[in-house]
């Protein structure tokens, strides 16, 4: 009974996992059917490096929604990625007890916030700060939008870079003061490094989020399809065109075929972050080994 129980929970963990890697390739394919007749009314070349997006008039350039979207996610990482290992940091390493029980439940409740409440906050708040600090015409800028979203992809980096750092082994901690290093100096040349994989884990997750998010890039980025030059200018993403053009296109025409060949460019550079992170995933464990 023990043997048959093991064989059918191997074959459920089996079966979820094909399930997974077979919805996965679903969406691509629906993508693929319904992007790819594009090709009969705009070439691929002018597509992806156009400058202009001008759908009514046929003008489908996708490189200042391409940029608009890299632009708003380093961004997002700059400022998301430092502050959200310094709090894991503290959380694991030097917060007293009573404090980490109060602010690991906060900051994993932040992640629940709906991201169009967020939106709001960043067109009436964050946005008017920005627009009055830097003396700007428009506070809707990528500025803003990078801001709105490091804040939404800081529980995701704190919660799992938090958790990678409490896994490494207190051997490796005894270890380092025995030799006399401080608490700092074990921390920066033992605990993180140790814990590399699950940091990096942590901040592939966190660009997932920012780069896949739509309506609060929506609301506070200016939507303007242009290519940027300065972070503190609107742009528009690709995530944010879809949503917003998706609605008024007729089923079947260039313009329907276009967003989904933006949904298509999206997909894959989602999954070339993945497979980055996936290699240097791999290099860092068999360097730990």
């Amino acid at each position: 009974m023990a043997r048959l129980g093991d064989r059918i929970a191997e074959g459920l963990v089996f079966l979820a996992g094909g399930a997974a890697v077979l919805f996965v390739a679903l969406i691509l394919i629906f993508l693929l059917r319904e992007g790819l007749p594009l090709v009969r009314y705009y070439s691929p070349i002018p597509f992806l490096t156009g400058a202009e997006w001008y759908p009514l008039s046929g003008v489908f350039g996708i490189l200042p929604l391409v940029l608009g979207s890299l632009l708003v996610t380093a961004g997002a990482v700059a400022i998301a990625l430092p502050l959200g290992l310094a709090v894991a940091i503290y959380l694991a390493e030097v917060a007293p007890a009573w404090i980490k029980d109060v602010l690991k439940p906060t900051i994993e409740l932040l992640a629940g916030i709906p991201s169009v409440l967020l939106g709001f906050v960043g067109y009436a708040v964050v946005a008017t700060v920005v627009k009055n600090v830097f003396g700007l015409p428009t506070g809707l800028t990528a500025l803003t939008g990078s801001i709105m979203l490091a804040y939404m992809a800081l529980p995701t980096i704190i919660s799992i870079a938090d958790d990678a750092i409490r896994a490494v082994p207190d051997d490796f901690r005894h270890a380092s003061y025995a030799l006399g290093a401080t608490r700092w100096q074990t921390i920066r040349a033992v605990t993180v490094p140790a814990a590399a994989s699950g940091i990096l884990a942590a901040i592939m997750l966190g660009i997932g989020r920012a780069i896949g998010e739509t309506m609060t890039v929506w609301m506070v980025t200016g939507n303007a399809a242009v290519i940027p030059t300065t972070i503190l200018q609107p742009v528009r993403t690709m995530t944010a065109t879809i949503a917003a053009e998706m609605g008024e296109t007729a089923r079947g025409s260039d313009h329907y075929a276009a967003l989904f060949a933006v949904g298509i460019v999206l997909f894959v550079m989602t999954a070339l972050i993945n497979t980055g992170a996936d290699l240097v995933l791999h290099r860092m464990k068999k360097k730990y080994e």
